[in-house]
């Protein structure tokens, strides 16, 4: 066994760890932005294993939307969203969490099956080297252009609602009012100075 294979297992072994304990976080922790980003961690060690590969073209794809667009707009709409209610008790939690282990048990088994009942050609086929982006690019506009584009619609779905939770306040006067709502405004309605003087007028008149 030489060293380079040495690195390589040991390189496998700590990016598949990253992988399964960071995916353990993300659904097991309570804070949800520290799930996102662990999710993060997730996304990056799942590059790694793809520059294993020898698919630097889709590790950093990988890296560049994952990372840097859709865990990005995961913690965007975890900021925007995220307030601090009291959450009231679930009914049926534990049949439901019995439900869920259930179904990841045998999502799991599935998963372990297809593992060791897959002849896997080992040591795999030669890396094409630089004409992978043109294989790549091959078939995304042809095997794979509908996935592709249905991806591209859900990725504009995720930013128009990014868009509207992030003006919600403006959508909510308008609907009040039935006009539109004054940015200007908006904003002297919320500092504190006015919203002390309005407490101070109501207890004088009282």
């Amino acid at each position: 066994m030489t060293i380079a294979s040495t690195t390589q297992q040991v390189c496998f072994a700590l990016l598949s760890a990253t992988v399964v304990f960071g995916a353990l976080g993300v659904v097991l922790l309570p804070n949800i932005v520290y799930s996102a980003f662990l999710l993060a961690g997730v996304f990056l060690a799942v590059s790694g294993l793809y520059l294993l590969l020898n698919a630097s073209f889709v590790a950093a794809a990988q890296i560049l939307v994952y990372v840097g667009a859709v865990n990005v707009l995961i913690l965007f709409a975890i900021m925007l969203v995220n307030k601090k209610e009291n959450l009231a008790a679930i009914p049926g939690l534990a049949l439901r969490r019995a439900l869920s282990a259930l179904v990841c048990a045998g999502l799991f088994g599935l998963l372990l099956r297809v593992v060791f009942t897959t002849p896997w050609a080992l040591p795999g086929p030669v890396p094409v080297g630089e004409e992978a982006t043109i294989r790549i690019g091959e078939h995304l506009f042809s095997d794979y252009l509908l996935p592709f584009e249905l991806a591209s619609v859900l990725l504009l779905m995720a930013m128009i609602g990014a868009i509207v939770l992030a003006r919600r306040d403006v959508f909510a006067s308008d609907v009040i009012t039935g006009e539109p709502a004054d940015q200007g405004l908006l904003e002297k309605a919320r500092s504190p100075l006015l919203i002390e003087t309005a407490d101070s007028q109501l207890q004088e008149t009282r």
